[in-house]
């Protein structure tokens, strides 16, 4: 088995204040300083508004209730090309019901995960139970601190026990120390100390240990107990200090409060071990006995504490066969008397102190390192890379009161000119301008966005794309030129008859979506000063483009008798078309496929809803079909058919370069099929055309970042095409909001709403 040499770590991160956090950090230490050449790195949470000053190992930042933040920390992670992942998995730690947005990680992670347990609970909610087993399935090995932590899991989760390794807590490796002398250097001297620490909270039962006082000064007058640890973060943020407060008032009730000591702060590590090494009993009296793991216990009972604890989990597996005391829970008579005992017998006490640190020599951070190294071994050597068709999808499932699509890589593209053509990775690339092509899919996106209410590009951007379809028309020509230089100016006279049907297409939605009642009038008009233009034309996709939107214009200007002319005709040169072509099985227009495909059968399918012609209907839909038996690989994924050369008769499609375009125009086309035909296995195939966005691809890679909404420009036959620029931007954004529309309705995408009052 090959050992890892790079490791990422998933969970909590110091300086953040918690237990996991000192544990991710201190394992990845202990990796990193491994006799190994091992690069480790952590992908850190963060809790709701609160920020860290991360160290340079924290290569990622999850921000705890973000879904988009987990989504986006898979890619880092795929992309970063880690050997193994640890997970610190927590119910608490991460969002969603019971952390469950910690599957939107797992679900689209291609490395092989430890995870470690930190947590289990023998008694789970559904929603508990649910995630912890999803959880375990994702990894390939499951480590737990203790052997009531693999009996919990594989006779209440089902996990397989031989996935499951037991790993003690690590420790630092410290000698046998004498607490006498590090008395001395911290003002103890003299003075028994019995020592608790770690984040105060409720649970740890500290006022069991007060109530006992009492009790154990009239054994050792001169002892203190001494309280180590902050508050903890969540409760000081929504309590404050009250229950710290109430201990306080304990111990004056009780008049202890001169033999306890409450230092409210997070030490450093240096400082914990020196508090460690001059206690004379550590006790940790809390009062569940879920408690799988307690780093406070490990460190304490590993550098040679006598402990007294209650019977927790962790401590019954640590302290049995002498190794230290356990008393009930809860119970302070019993804890005042063990507590006393040891305090009052150097010779047991001391014993019980060497048993422990003996045994703690199997938890010191390198030895425990080694056995994670081993398990990820095991995990690499286990793992079987997902299948495509096995990948989930990494479609945005933002939280029902965020329904904002992201678009700051969209607004990034753009300026007072419109949009650029392309990016230089994020960046815009001035050196090739604009083109109306993708002013007119910005213009699009913008009508798309008004037609389900949604809000997000600023009246001001919609306005300079519908500027820059303006001034692309010519009226010599009755043409829209299509490129222009970034000093604006124009390139040709005219542009192509595609870009002509494209911009056509967008004029239709404004006209009938855009909220702004002028730019209405303005979209409807120049619609109808170009439309006439496409009679002389002889390309498919130009005839599909334009009856995408006559389907529009047609709807709020049902009197115009040209335009229903020109949809008919249009729609019949396309009929005509498949005729000519389809032989046998193969139902197409064309003797081979070119680009944005589905617009074709698109077209036909919503111009014969909309008409009430069923032959437009059945051949938008028959070849809408046997198009998809050509856009599906081996595994079951959407595979876009390649530029790098169209095939012909009889020549399988070309795999590569793959580009959004193809994905949103089949999206379009499956979720119209299901419009026309009720038939849900349209709403399946539209989910799996969207999925290639996310990473059910041919190379299992999410093509968009949803913090920013980008999107990449392609599949290349080696890697993704790093370049985001507008139409692969353009091409995401409008299918985000045609499936997530379809999936929250099930039922027509767009909705036609009737004709919109024009006044």
């Amino acid at each position: 088995m090959t050992k890892p040499t790079r490791i990422a770590f998933i969970g909590n991160s110091l300086p953040r204040q918690c237990g996991i956090a000192t544990f991710t950090c201190d394992l990845s230490q202990a990796m990193a300083d491994a006799a190994e050449p091992i690069r480790t790195s952590i992908v850190a949470v963060t809790d709701p508004k609160q920020s860290y000053a991360y160290p340079e190992e924290v290569i990622f930042e999850i921000r705890e209730d973000e879904i988009e933040d987990y989504v986006t920390a898979a890619r880092v992670l795929n992309e970063s090309r880690f050997d193994a992942i640890s997970l610190q998995h927590e119910f608490g730690i991460f969002g969603g019901a019971d952390g469950e947005f910690i599957l939107a990680l797992l679900d689209n992670l291609r490395i092989p995960v430890v995870t470690t347990c930190h947590t289990i609970l023998a008694e789970p909610t559904p929603s508990q139970h649910r995630v912890l087993q999803k959880v375990a399935a994702h990894s390939s090995r499951v480590v737990v601190m203790a052997e009531k932590g693999r009996t919990l899991l594989t006779e209440i989760y089902g996990v397989a026990p031989q996935k499951i390794d037991v790993i003690a807590h690590g420790i630092p490796d410290r000698p046998f120390h004498d607490p006498d002398i590090a008395k001395v250097e911290r003002g103890y001297a003299g003075r028994p100390v019995i020592l608790t620490f770690g984040l105060l909270s409720p649970n740890k039962g500290i006022e069991v240990v007060i109530d006992a006082m009492p009790a154990i000064l009239k054994q050792s007058p001169d002892a203190v107990y001494v309280v180590l640890g902050a508050t903890h973060p969540t409760l000081l943020r929504t309590q404050g200090d009250s229950y710290r407060d109430g201990l306080r008032q304990r111990t004056e009730r009780l008049g202890v409060d001169h033999a306890v000591q409450f230092l409210n702060r997070f030490v450093d590590l240096p400082t914990l071990l020196d508090f460690i090494a001059m206690c004379d009993v550590y006790v940790t009296p809390y009062l569940d006995e879920a408690q799988m793991t307690s780093g406070t216990l490990a460190y304490s009972f590993g550098m040679g504490s006598a402990v007294v604890s209650t019977p927790y989990w962790h401590a019954c597996d640590l302290l049995a066969d002498g190794r230290g005391i356990l008393v009930p829970f809860g119970d302070s008579s019993a804890t005042g008397e063990a507590i006393a005992s040891l305090l009052g017998d150097d010779v047991a006490r001391t014993a019980m102190r060497k048993q422990a640190y003996d045994a703690g020599r199997s938890m010191i951070w390198s030895h425990v390192a080694t056995l994670y190294l081993e398990s990820m071994a095991k995990a690499r050597a286990a793992y079987r890379p997902k299948l495509v068709s096995d990948l989930i999808s990494l479609r945005i499932k933002r939280p029902p009161q965020q329904t904002a699509l992201k678009l700051g890589h969209l607004h990034t593209m753009c300026d007072d000119t419109g949009i650029f053509q392309h990016a230089v990775f994020s960046v815009p690339d001035r050196s090739h301008g604009y083109c109306v092509d993708d002013n007119a899919r910005a213009l699009l996106l913008s009508s798309l966005l008004s037609a389900v209410g949604e809000t997000g590009i600023a009246d001001r951007m919609t306005a300079s794309f519908a500027s820059f379809v303006e001034h692309a028309f010519n009226p010599d020509t009755g043409r829209f030129r299509n490129f222009m230089s970034f000093d604006r100016r124009w390139l040709e006279d005219e542009g192509s008859e595609d870009s002509h049907g494209r911009t056509l297409w967008a004029l239709g939605a404004c006209t009938l979506f855009d909220t702004d009642a002028p730019r209405r009038r303005w979209a409807s008009a120049l619609f109808a000063r170009a439309m006439t233009a496409t009679l002389d034309f002889r390309s498919p996709r130009a005839w599909a483009f334009t009856l995408l939107g006559l389907n529009d214009y047609c709807t709020a200007n049902p009197q115009d008798a040209h335009a229903r002319m020109l949809r008919v005709r249009h729609a019949e040169s396309l009929m005509d078309l498949e005729r000519r072509v389809s032989k046998g099985e193969r139902r197409w227009f064309e003797e081979g496929l070119s680009y944005e495909n589905a617009r074709l059968s698109q077209a036909l399918i919503i111009t014969g809803a909309a008409t009430k012609v069923s032959a437009f209907v059945e051949t938008g839909v028959a070849t809408l079909q046997w198009l998809m038996t050509q856009q599906t690989g081996e595994a079951g994924q959407f595979r876009a058919v390649g530029t790098d050369g169209f095939f012909e008769i009889g020549q399988a499609p070309k795999l590569f370069d793959q580009q959004p375009v193809e994905a949103t125009a089949t999206v379009s086309a499956c979720l119209a099929a299901y419009e026309a035909t009720s038939d849900k296995t349209w709403i399946e195939a539209a989910n799996k055309a969207f999925d290639w966005f996310t990473g059910s691809n041919d190379h299992g890679i999410s093509l968009v970042d949803p913090e920013t909404g980008s999107c990449r420009d392609g599949l290349h036959a080696d890697r993704p095409n790093e370049n985001r620029g507008a139409e692969s931007v353009l091409c995401y954004l409008i299918s985000c909001i045609e499936i997530g529309r379809a999936n929250q309705m099930l039922r027509p995408v767009l909705p036609r709403i009737g004709v919109r009052q024009l006044s």
